[in-house]
């Protein structure tokens, strides 16, 4: 079982998140750019601190539609940067406030983040690497894996022995899709 299945259930922090967000698939920008968002601030950080945090980064950011985000100009910047509510990193935010303009533009040309997500699924992980490095500032490999896996596109959020992986895999995401129309040699013979 993976390490965060172990801690996560039950956890006065974790558990909510593991149950009913980490590696359901979403439709949702507001919530794709949400979770990105989460991603970039939680770099170099702990994931508990980010979910302890995430109702005032939710606040300071106004609910992550991207193009309220996209829109936060010099005043809201100095905001955020000092608001204690939420990771006060200048790389950070401004990285979060560009992507969200990048987000916009996906948006109209794929009609939604998914949409754009969707264009370019499935990849192996380096390849996504280099399409988010191509695409948005602050995606490392660590982001992009968590960020990619926290929304259905890349397996490993759930050990497959943890009871909330089979609710996932009900949910036909966008990994399991893939994996069973492109079947491995071992499963045809």
């Amino acid at each position: 079982m993976s390490a965060y299945c172990t801690i996560a259930p039950g956890h006065p922090i974790h558990h909510h998140y593991h149950e009913h967000e980490y590696g359901v698939p979403c439709r949702d920008d507001a919530r794709i750019c949400e979770r990105l968002v989460l991603e970039i601030f939680q770099a170099g950080l702990s994931w508990e601190l980010i979910l302890r945090r995430r109702e005032g980064i939710n606040a300071a950011f106004g609910g992550f539609a991207p193009a309220h985000v996209a829109g936060l100009g010099d005043e809201d910047r100095a905001r955020l940067l000092g608001d204690p509510r939420i990771i006060r990193n200048e790389r950070k935010i401004d990285a979060i406030i560009g992507n969200a303009g990048v987000m916009c533009g996906l948006v109209d040309a794929y009609g939604s983040l998914a949409g754009w997500l969707d264009a370019h699924h499935p990849r192996m992980l380096p390849e996504w690497v280099r399409l988010f490095r191509q695409t948005f500032r602050f995606t490392g490999p660590e982001v992009t894996n968590e960020f990619l896996m926290s929304l259905g596109y890349l397996p490993g959020a759930h050990a497959p022995t943890c009871p909330v992986y089979g609710r996932i895999v009900a949910l036909r995401p966008p990994w399991w899709v893939a994996d069973h129309l492109h079947p491995t040699t071992k499963d045809v013979q």
